[in-house]
């Protein structure tokens, strides 16, 4: 048997990867409630995906789609939280407040997967999203949760994780990452 590559993998999936441009540009927003069936179309084949790439590889830490990620230049991510909580919509999204209080913890992206790296992110977040009709919605994630979204609303802004690590510190094989399959680790939890 062939072993195939973890971004190779993600790219037999249909996951755009590192390099392509449309993963370096901010996607472009929804105009809603005028373009709800085009949001629900997007965030439709965004689950369809995650559901895809869900049987190839187990997400301990939860996952997250961005649209880029599937070559749509729209600002829409799904992110399914670890365990059984119910997947996150996020259409239009925008950090509004974070916390100055922050931690490192490794992350990996689907879009080169064959890689994780240390990327401090803050621990609180506050998000503002639209809602299909138009409406403002805002919700407060922590910790990992926060951790998840955030990083899909950098790929939505054209940033991959690599932008933020500090200088000096790069991404590793994920042959020498030894925290799979299990959950990220913060102090009190």
């Amino acid at each position: 048997m062939i072993d195939v590559r973890p971004s190779q993998q993600m790219r037999d999936l249909g996951v755009v990867q590192r390099g392509a441009g449309i993963l370096a540009e901010p996607a472009r927003a929804f105009e809603l409630p005028a373009e709800r069936d085009v949001a629900e179309h997007v965030v439709d084949e965004l689950f369809a995906a995650m559901e895809r790439i869900g049987q190839v590889h187990p997400f301990a830490k939860g996952m997250g789609l961005a649209a880029p990620q599937m070559g749509i230049g729209r600002a829409a991510a799904v992110v399914q939280p670890p365990g059984n909580a119910p997947a996150i919509t996020l259409l239009n999204p925008q950090i509004i407040i974070h916390s100055e209080e922050t931690d490192e913890q490794y992350e990996g992206c689907l879009s080169f997967f064959d890689v994780r790296g240390l990327v401090p992110r803050p621990l609180k977040i506050t998000v503002e999203t639209t809602a299909l009709t138009g409406g403002t919605v805002t919700t407060v994630y922590e910790r990992g949760l926060a951790r998840l979204i955030h990083h899909e609303i950098d790929h939505l802004d054209g940033l991959l994780y690599i932008a933020r690590m500090r200088t000096g510190v790069a991404p590793i094989p994920v042959e020498k990452y030894r925290q799979t399959g299990r959950g990220w680790v913060y102090d009190g939890a």
